[in-house]
């Protein structure tokens, strides 16, 4: 099928080009013409025939005539023979451009909204101080008030104590204030003072009481480093046993706690409490005694 498309291909083209050079000459086949119908006319009356000029004129014309004819008719051919066949129209099927509808117009998105979230229950416990996440404590922008130092360990309903947690290591220490409440406290504010015996720096701190309910500060006063956390108004300490610790670098090798103290007030119903203490080893031979 190819071979055949292309052999009437190169024959189309032949022809065309013939039909380009072709040029008829005109004056001569008219030349022709007359000649023959003169030689016409002498042979019948045996000596030559003057026409009319205007018989000659349309003898003239009649031959333009048909020369035009076979020209017209020789070119009509040529132009069959190379006319190609026009390949069929294909039909394109455009869909019309879809009209938006008022639910595809975009919205921006409706976030969430987050439930209130849970008061955090205390998990930490007094016989592991050092597990609960530090706190990075908020800088005081004034110098912490000082809580009264004077006050005993105990006071109503209210006991205290002061420790260095034994996980504390030649570089970093942790000390803790353990808190006993045997009515619900209204107001409490705790003070945790660390000497500044050389490089000693706050890494944070923690209380076994919801975060939410306390307002943290930290700061340097009179040579020590001072964390102090108050309750919220509006809050309570419920009855228990309760643990407030301070962590804190310092310089290499065993640091001395006997300069550091802690003191505490509070509020049971109407009664105002304090205690306050050290951080001193207490000796064991006293605590058989009192046991005793």
């Amino acid at each position: 099928m190819t071979m055949q498309r292309d052999v009437h291909g190169e024959l189309r083209a032949r022809l065309h080009e013939a039909a380009e050079a072709h040029e008829p000459d005109r004056a001569r086949i008219l030349a022709r013409i007359e000649r023959g119908m003169t030689e016409e006319v002498r042979g019948r009356s045996g000596h030559r025939a003057t026409l009319p000029p205007a018989f000659g004129w349309l003898r003239v014309a009649g031959a333009t005539a048909a020369v035009a004819g076979v020209l017209a008719v020789g070119g009509y051919a040529v132009a069959s023979a190379v006319k190609e066949e026009a390949p069929p129209q294909r039909k394109v099927a455009v869909s019309a451009t879809p009209t938006p509808s008022p639910e595809a117009t975009s919205r921006p998105p409706a976030f969430p909204v987050d439930p209130d979230p849970e008061p955090s229950s205390p998990v930490e416990s007094r016989e592991e101080p050092s597990s609960p996440p530090a706190q990075s404590p908020s800088a005081s922008a004034s110098a912490p008030a000082q809580l009264p130092a004077d006050a005993g360990v105990e006071d109503g309903p209210l006991w205290s104590d002061g420790s260095v947690d034994p996980h504390s290591n030649d570089f970093w220490a942790q000390s803790n204030i353990t808190v006993k409440a045997s009515e619900q406290l209204t107001e409490l504010t705790v003070q945790l003072r660390i000497a500044q015996t050389g490089g000693v720096s706050s890494t944070g701190a923690w209380r076994s009481l919801p975060e939410d309910d306390f307002t943290l500060s930290v700061g340097e006063q009179d040579g020590f480093l001072v964390y102090t956390w108050v309750l919220k108004e509006g809050r309570t300490v419920p009855e228990g046993e309760w643990v407030f610790a301070g962590q804190y670098d310092h310089e290499r090798g065993g640091r001395d706690a006997k300069d550091d103290g802690y003191a505490a007030t509070a509020r049971a119903g109407t009664e105002e409490l304090s205690v306050a203490g050290d951080f001193a080893a207490q000796d064991d031979d006293d605590s058989s005694e009192g046991d005793s």
